[in-house]
């Protein structure tokens, strides 16, 4: 939804969101992957805690908390329930209940297990009904492709210079070790599939094979957004889109473009979109309250039963309190609300997992200092961008807040007492944790070797941004 109204306006850079995915995905196969599944971590707080101290991992859990309560769920709910209102004339609120009520159903009561093998049907139902959708609506446009190349060249380029108000190139590399590292490395809601994988190798796999679903992930939930243009814009078959109304997109293009006996098939792959990312972020939530807060603060001996019934209270409880905050993402817009929040969330906690991972002196009082004082650093930042009345792209905010953040760090760990070693060996990175990746006691025939596949999928990727550069 939000992709889609931003590609209205934005052009075709915009899928860098989806397709500059390589340099992260890189990183947290080095940095990240190994770190987590030789330390046996099963929640990114119980990283904190046992790299730093508990009160690193308690900030984690309750900043994430709210922000998968206040910044995560709500664009989702909101953008699947505005969809199928459009369409059918139904009223938001009785959607919007139907949606979160059909996902709960089975979140919260079948877990990860239930997450992840629903996720891998309602992929096939997204791709497959997505990319349908692309081609019908392409076919709509005389001359295709080409004659929208053709009619706006200049929004048909990846890169944007760095003063480009929606995607700049230059943000996107500064948050590749920013905000999209920590989204993709640090994310409970994105780690906890590879945090529960069999091996280091199928977590390498899982990560490389979601990086080909990327590269056509485009055609699903942004180029979708350059035909409507098209239609409206450079064809005049209807009125252009206001500001206010972009997030209307995907359900105009719906149905301007799609037949009636292939819709079902369409919104059930949009629909598997909202449904599984709901149902990923309710597990989140429920995971990390039961074992990192009410584990920890209210009853250290709970039993896992006990566990799992807290777990199903609080993720339905954050899916209540988000369905009654997601009529305000509309005022925003889909798009710049989640990216926004998402982006200045990030920034203290990516700081501090870089210097505990990169640098043994990295103190727990340094740790600390960094997760609460890189919030008042962005926020101070912001306000402070916003008084002096500069406009800068919330990507260069969050990476101004990172190094300054980072240098706090530093600073404070230079005079706080440093960590033992056996405290931060198991947690700085060596390079032979990147040697070991493919796992060599175990003897693998040469199609399933991790190098042959991340080597096709670079490939893949640098065609790409050569082509559309």
């Amino acid at each position: 939804m939000g992709t889609i109204g931003a590609a209205y306006k934005g052009g075709l850079a915009i899928a860098n969101w989806e397709w500059w995915v390589l340099p992260t995905y890189l990183m947290t196969m080095i940095f990240f992957i190994p770190m987590y599944l030789r330390n046996k971590i099963m929640t990114v707080p119980e990283l904190l805690n046992r790299r730093f101290g508990p009160l690193c991992g308690d900030i984690y859990s309750f900043v994430m908390l709210i922000g998968y309560v206040f910044v995560f769920l709500p664009p989702v709910i909101y953008g699947g329930s505005i969809t199928l209102s459009e369409l059918t004339g139904w009223k938001m609120e009785y959607v919007m209940a139907g949606i979160v009520l059909v996902t709960a159903s089975y979140t919260l009561s079948g877990g990860l297990s239930s997450v992840m093998w629903t996720d891998a049907i309602q992929c096939v139902l997204l791709i497959g009904g997505g990319v349908l959708f692309y081609f019908l609506a392409l076919r709509h446009i005389p001359g295709g492709w080409d004659a929208m190349v053709a009619a706006a060249p200049e929004r048909f380029h990846l890169y944007q210079p760095p003063s480009d108000p929606e995607a700049p190139f230059l943000g996107l590399i500064l948050a590749s070790f920013g905000v999209f590292l920590f989204y993709q490395s640090s994310n409970q809601v994105m780690i906890q599939r590879i945090l529960s994988a069999r091996s280091k190798w199928d977590g390498v796999m899982g990560l490389i094979f979601s990086g080909f679903i990327n590269i056509i992930r485009p055609l699903v939930t942004c180029l979708l957004g350059l035909v409507l243009y098209h239609w409206l814009d450079i064809l005049h078959k209807g009125p252009s889109l206001l500001p206010n109304d972009q997030d209307k997109a995907f359900p105009l293009a719906l149905e301007l473009f799609a037949p009636s006996g292939l819709k079902g098939v369409i919104l059930a792959g949009f629909f598997a979109a909202v449904m599984s990312t709901i149902s990923a972020l309710t597990n989140s939530i429920a995971t990390i309250f039961s074992l990192d807060v009410y584990k920890r603060f209210f009853r250290k001996y709970a039993g896992d039963k006990e566990l799992i019934s807290t777990g199903q209270l609080s993720g339905g409880a954050a899916l209540l309190i988000a369905s009654l905050v997601a009529p305000l993402v509309g005022s925003i817009g889909l798009f710049k609300y989640f990216q926004t929040g998402v982006t200045y969330m990030a920034t203290p906690f990516i700081s501090v997992l870089l210097m505990g991972l990169l640098w043994k002196r990295t103190s727990y009082a340094a740790a600390v200092t960094g997760l609460a004082g890189g919030v008042v650093i962005q926020i101070l930042l912001s306000v402070g961008l916003i008084a002096a009345g500069i406009n800068l792209h919330w990507l260069y905010v969050g990476a101004i807040a990172q190094v300054i953040t980072m240098l706090l760090i530093a600073f404070v760990s230079l005079f706080t007492r440093p960590p033992t070693p056996n405290q931060i060996k198991p947690f700085l990175w060596k390079w032979s944790w990147v040697t070991e990746l493919n796992d060599s006691s175990v003897k693998r025939p040469w199609w399933k070797q991790i190098k042959l596949w991340l080597a096709l999928y670079a490939l893949a990727w640098c065609y790409i941004y050569w082509k559309f550069w």
